[in-house]
């Protein structure tokens, strides 16, 4: 079970080490979850220098597929390893749509994460077109085998897969969980095909459609949601933790 925090575009230096002394305090050493934040790039150091010690671990929101070079704005593997990154996110629904990121480049990074350590936490999801038209199951399996085209792993915690339903953000509809579960068996069984019987029931699957503490126990405790990628609600101290008890009341259930 893995519950990852993604800032976003939010916080400050202070209030991002306000936040993570808050999640360090609050969160404490957990049993049976791993726990994880993912700060924007400005506040990688100062937040590690806070979680170093407390079971929490740091995770940036991207990175370019290359060590280093003439591109700038870009933040290289090796230097996120350098500020103590553990984790990856990449292609996340928003670098998808705003920044015209592909399955072919996210393949591309994820590849470097692997070289350089970093575990890539590898998002997918479908429109809601997609949705509508009752094609998310063959769209999610193409994102799926191009994002992670040429990825091998020797254990399931070398990668993490984040289900996003697109369709669920902003248009005033939600994922059931019912239909959560159901994306998410199929995710697996698609890693089992991938990776083989042992590494493909290992590897976590995140929720990342709007956690919240009043549905993560009902979504933790569905088949093959393992975790969470959490947007807004990792912004509180009190929302996060509350939705890290969720996470390890299930896994211990």
């Amino acid at each position: 079970m893995l519950v990852a925090g993604n800032w976003k575009m939010n916080l400050d230096l202070a209030a991002a080490r306000q936040l993570t002394s808050g999640l360090v305090s609050t969160i404490g050493k957990t049993e049976t979850t791993l726990v994880a934040i993912c700060p924007p790039f400005v506040d990688l150091d100062a937040t590690y220098n806070i979680l170093h010690g407390s079971g929490i671990r740091l995770g940036a929101q991207n990175m370019h597929e290359l060590d280093s070079g003439a591109y700038t704005g870009e933040i290289s593997a090796p230097m996120l390893k350098a500020v103590g990154c553990h984790y990856v996110i990449l292609g996340h629904s928003e670098r998808r749509e705003y920044f015209g990121e592909t399955n072919e480049s996210i393949s591309r990074k994820a590849l470097q994460a692997q070289r350089h350590r970093l575990v890539p936490i590898v998002c997918v999801g479908e429109s809601l077109a997609q949705r509508d038209g009752d094609r998310q199951n063959a769209v999610v399996e193409e994102q799926i085998r191009q994002s992670l085209s040429g990825i091998s792993i020797a254990k399931g915690s070398e990668l993490v897969l984040a289900y996003e339903p697109v369709w669920a953000i902003g248009t005033g509809r939600t994922a059931s969980p019912d239909q959560v579960e159901a994306m998410h068996t199929h995710i697996r069984s698609l890693l089992v095909e991938l990776f083989g019987q042992k590494n493909g029931y290992a590897v976590d699957i995140l929720y990342g459609g709007s956690v919240k503490p009043s549905n993560a126990l009902e979504l933790f405790a569905r088949s093959n949601v393992d975790g969470g990628l959490i947007g807004g609600a990792s912004l509180s101290v009190d929302d996060f933790a509350s939705i890290v008890r969720s996470a390890e009341s299930a896994a211990s259930s």
